[in-house]
């Protein structure tokens, strides 16, 4: 689904991940190379993501290390929905019903390819929404997929081998 994904975030978390999956073993080290991004990374830039989720995913570079590391986890659905989620309230409504069907196929719907982990209350609140969308049809299941994230998987990030060789070559 081309349509839904921030092509310069998804490119660079792309190439990061080729790189870490070549290097085997050694995925985590010199992860600021993998990242193309040494000499880029502003000083300090590192010590802010640790401040907030928020602060992470609003730094290009942050975005891309968190990504390679959710992917590493095997849970990028949940930054792929969330990012999708964020574009999906940009789109003009003429296309809200096509790209809300294929949100719900692909995030939503009970075995999804890539199904996020909701409730089921919420899992059929967001089909009704579905029926008849607008641009904040997924925002129930947008910030239960983020407080996941903030609660568990961004803890990991900042405890991984990957942040804190970031940190490290800083």
């Amino acid at each position: 689904m081309p349509w839904l994904i921030i092509p310069s975030i998804e490119q660079d978390s792309r190439r990061t991940m080729k790189r870490l999956e070549m290097r085997g073993q050694n995925k985590n080290k010199d992860f600021k190379k993998q990242l193309n991004c040494r000499g880029k990374l502003q000083p300090g830039e590192t010590q802010l993501w640790s401040q907030s989720l928020e602060n992470l995913l609003t730094s290009k570079y942050g975005m891309a290390a968190f990504q390679a590391f959710l992917k590493l986890e095997f849970s990028y659905e949940n930054i792929e929905f969330w990012l999708i989620c964020e574009e999906y309230k940009k789109i003009r409504s003429s296309r809200l019903i096509s790209k809300a069907k294929k949100i719900f196929e692909c995030y939503i719907e009970a075995n999804a390819p890539k199904e996020i982990n909701i409730d089921h209350q919420t899992r059929d609140h967001i089909r009704e929404n579905v029926r008849t969308p607008n641009i904040s049809c997924f925002d129930e299941a947008q910030k239960i997929v983020y407080r996941l994230m903030e609660k568990d998987s961004y803890p990991r990030f900042l405890r991984s081998d990957i942040y804190n060789s970031l940190i490290a070559s800083a």
